[in-house]
């Protein structure tokens, strides 16, 4: 693995050096080979092990932790930082640069008297969901391992301690802006100068001038509408849309509390602490947008309020595009690209309330989403029946929408091919909350891994029929329905 020296010592203040601290008998929990060929890894090794683990320096290393600040459940918090993260570098790989964290190193200057420690739970989730949402296709920062330890670590219980080892493009957030610009160190020519580092480092295409920042914010605005239009159609919850949880490149950063989508609703909440709701799951398309604002606050010193409004006013429309565009593919509506921009929107409409129709049904009989969706993939457009009708409470009300769904898909020359195709885009396995605490179960109570290595391996290959885990693809039992997460880790 090849690092290079910590490219953010061009920023005074923004970072800390720190050094993590090793856990006690390092063990691989779980290793995954396609984020290690991201930067160059073959498989897993002891000396590696050892230096992921915090026992042993990484060749070239720098070790650090940043600083930022955050919109925590709507309220300002003016100093937060990597708590239990230490940043090592970046690895350059056949895939570019990634930066390398090891989550779970220990204290850093920003832990804010806690121990800088992720609980092995919280870290075999973050492995999973970051596997897991990369093979759907959804922005996402990655995670090579996940490693385990016999170090004792207290939060409700005793438990052991853990490291996830996690790439992302980038660890800059929101949150970054909001601490440059409000904290006693936030001069403007500070703001500039971290926006500078970021669009040379991440957006190299764009000039470093009231020009390039202006069209960077659209793009911020856009890859945030991005992600979230992908959490939306594949019914993945956050549960903690804080602003220093947001990444400026819209991957999906910083898991806590996440969870899939098992009955359809619309008001779900995986965060036992979102008492409001305010980040359940039909509300992040607006926590997107209201994270934005923050961000365009914290840049109004160095771009003018016009062009931040006029940015932030493409978000909606950029993210029902997107979410249009992947519910297209997950019902098999075609996209007609050779009409008009006024005919493409009325499509885009009638297709939103398609599909809003379709999710109302959804939840009026509680039904699960993902397994809903697979359905589509088993439909013949030419029959008047329906193996999702059974599913349906209101009969009447669904022989309405498959009336208008049918008129919408027209015919199909090859029903084998478009069946097929649905079930390219409607994944037949999630990572269900049950199945990952019962991964976790295992290593807690046996010592044993292999559901979790068993899991890893069937989320890699969500739409793939797997007949000798099928199981895997049922609702939930009941006490797996709609689990909710603390943020504990």
């Amino acid at each position: 693995m090849r690092f290079k020296q910590d490219f953010f010592e061009q920023l005074d203040g923004f970072y800390s050096q720190v050094y993590p601290q090793g856990i006690s008998n390092p063990h691989w929990l779980g290793w995954s080979d396609d984020a290690a060929k991201l930067i160059g890894l073959d498989k897993p090794n002891d000396a590696l092990l050892m230096q992921l683990s915090a026992n042993a320096a990484a060749p070239g290393a720098s070790y650090y932790a940043q600083v930022y600040s955050g919109h925590q459940f709507g309220g300002y918090t003016p100093r937060l930082g990597d708590g239990r993260a230490i940043i090592l570098g970046e690895a350059i790989g056949p895939h570019g640069a990634w930066d390398v964290a090891l989550k779970g190193g220990g204290p850093t200057p920003y832990s804010r008297h806690g121990d800088g420690r992720a609980v092995m739970r919280s870290a075999v989730r973050e492995f999973l969901v970051s596997e897991a949402l990369a093979a759907l296709s959804v922005p996402t920062t990655r995670a090579l391992a996940v490693i385990g330890s016999d170090l004792p670590v207290w939060r409700e219980s005793q438990e052991t301690a853990a490291i996830t080892v996690r790439l992302a493009k980038s660890h800059i957030r929101f949150g970054h802006f909001e601490y440059f610009c409000y904290s006693e160190k936030g001069a403007p020519g500070k703001l500039t100068q971290l926006l500078n580092f970021t669009i040379t480092q991440h957006f190299p295409h764009l000039t470093t001038d009231a020009a390039g920042y202006k069209q960077w914010f659209v793009e911020v605005v856009q890859l945030t509408a991005k992600m979230i239009a992908h959490w939306q159609a594949v019914g993945f919850a956050h549960g903690v849309m804080n602003t220093d949880n947001m990444s400026i490149l819209g991957d999906t950063f910083d898991f806590g509390p996440f969870a899939f989508l098992d009955t359809f609703k619309e008001s779900f909440i995986c965060n036992h602490s979102d008492h409001d709701g305010r980040y359940a799951f039909g509300q992040q398309p607006g926590i997107g947008l209201w994270n934005l604002k923050r961000l365009a606050q914290a840049l109004t010193p160095i771009i003018a309020s016009d062009d931040l409004i006029a940015a932030l006013n493409t978000y909606q429309p950029s993210l029902v595009a997107q979410y249009v565009s992947l519910m297209r593919a997950k019902l098999g509506l075609s996209h007609d690209s050779d009409i008009d921009s006024t005919a493409q929107a009325a499509r885009e409409k009638q297709d939103l309330a398609l599909i809003s129709q379709f999710t109302v049904m959804l939840e009026n009989s509680q039904l699960d989403y993902s397994n809903s969706l697979r359905k589509i993939g088993q439909i013949d457009i030419s029959s008047q029946h329906s193996p999702l009708r059974d599913d349906i409470l209101d009969v009447s009300e669904f022989d309405r929408w498959y009336q208008a769904f049918q008129a919408r898909v027209g015919n199909v020359a090859d029903m084998a091919a478009w069946q097929q195709q649905r079930d390219q885009h409607n994944p037949k396995y999630i990572l269900r909350n049950y199945l990952a605490q019962e991964a976790i179960i295992d290593i807690e109570e046996k010592g044993d891994n292999s559901k979790l290595l068993q899991l890893q391996q069937l989320l890699t290959r969500p739409f793939d029929e797997q007949p000798e885990i099928d199981d895997f693809a049922k609702r939930p039992p009941d006490w797996g329905q709609g689990l909710i997460m603390s943020c504990s880790s």
